[in-house]
């Protein structure tokens, strides 16, 4: 039984593992085109990401709205989730169901909402504000669940000791709250960041053709062939995403956020 468990998690690795290698042996090939094994070996792709004008402007917006939209995200969640926890106010408890109602929905009925949104309130259609908008509404789920857990998590205790040591409410927020919430808010902050750096639809629907995010430019430059450019921006992504894990990982309570009980 047991050769049979490590064989079935050997397959079970391969089978996760063995895509991510032959985007990555692809990404290296020499030619302009898709070939495993790699025709050649170069990385000349990956500069290209930088060199050329069109891909490090994606890049550069994808990064932006990505920053921007789970700094928002954050910002918004924080208020909402310790005004549920500390006073239990009723407002603050409808805004946290309305927070994650978003994240339920499928992303192109969102996307949708967005489009008719925007399109309908002004000449907002089409720029970066609409994009970084909708993404922190969409994700602001995912921080008011880690900020909600980190809060949880806080011993009443450190609040009343601190408050018999003459510590006003602020004073309690800043030194006791907020830095053992902190890394749970990062870990919102981390996830709403991968995700928008990640979503097509919503970004396509919010700004058309006027902003290129690297998803969309992805799918453009799928119009005129395959390159291998397209498979170094795929490594990537799986670089970013797994370093941003591993910081989740290191700074935060990642078996808290998993669901484990302390």
């Amino acid at each position: 039984m047991k050769v049979l468990r490590w064989l079935y998690l050997s397959i079970f690795a391969l089978y996760l593992i063995g895509p991510i290698v032959v985007i990555a042996a692809v990404s290296l090939n020499e030619k302009r085109f898709m070939a495993f094994p790699p025709r050649g070996v170069s990385l000349r792709w990956y500069s290209e990401i930088f060199v050329a004008s069109d891909w490090f402007a994606a890049l550069t917006n994808s990064l932006l709205i990505a920053l921007c939209s789970a700094t928002l995200a954050v910002a918004i969640a924080l208020p909402i989730a310790y005004g549920a926890w500390r006073h239990g106010l009723r407002y603050a408890k409808a805004l946290l169901a309305l927070g994650v109602a978003p994240f339920i929905l499928p992303p192109v009925i969102m996307a949708l909402a967005f489009l008719i949104l925007f399109t309908s309130v002004g000449n907002f259609y089409g720029s970066l504000i609409t994009v970084i908008i909708a993404h922190a509404i969409f994700l602001l789920a995912l921080p008011l669940v880690t900020i909600s857990l980190g809060l949880e998590s806080i011993d009443r205790a450190l609040i009343e000791a601190s408050q018999t040591m003459g510590a006003n409410e602020r004073t309690v927020f800043r030194t006791v709250i907020l830095p053992i919430a902190a890394p749970f808010a990062f870990a919102g902050f981390a996830f709403c960041f991968v995700l928008s750096l990640n979503e097509y639809i919503i970004a396509l629907m919010t700004v058309g053709a006027t902003v290129e995010t690297l998803p969309i430019k992805i799918f453009n430059a799928l119009r005129y062939g395959y390159t291998p450019v397209i498979a170094s921006i795929a490594v990537l992504f799986v670089g970013v995403n797994i370093t941003i894990f591993a910081l989740i990982a290191r700074f935060s309570n990642l078996r808290r956020i998993l669901g484990a009980m302390d």
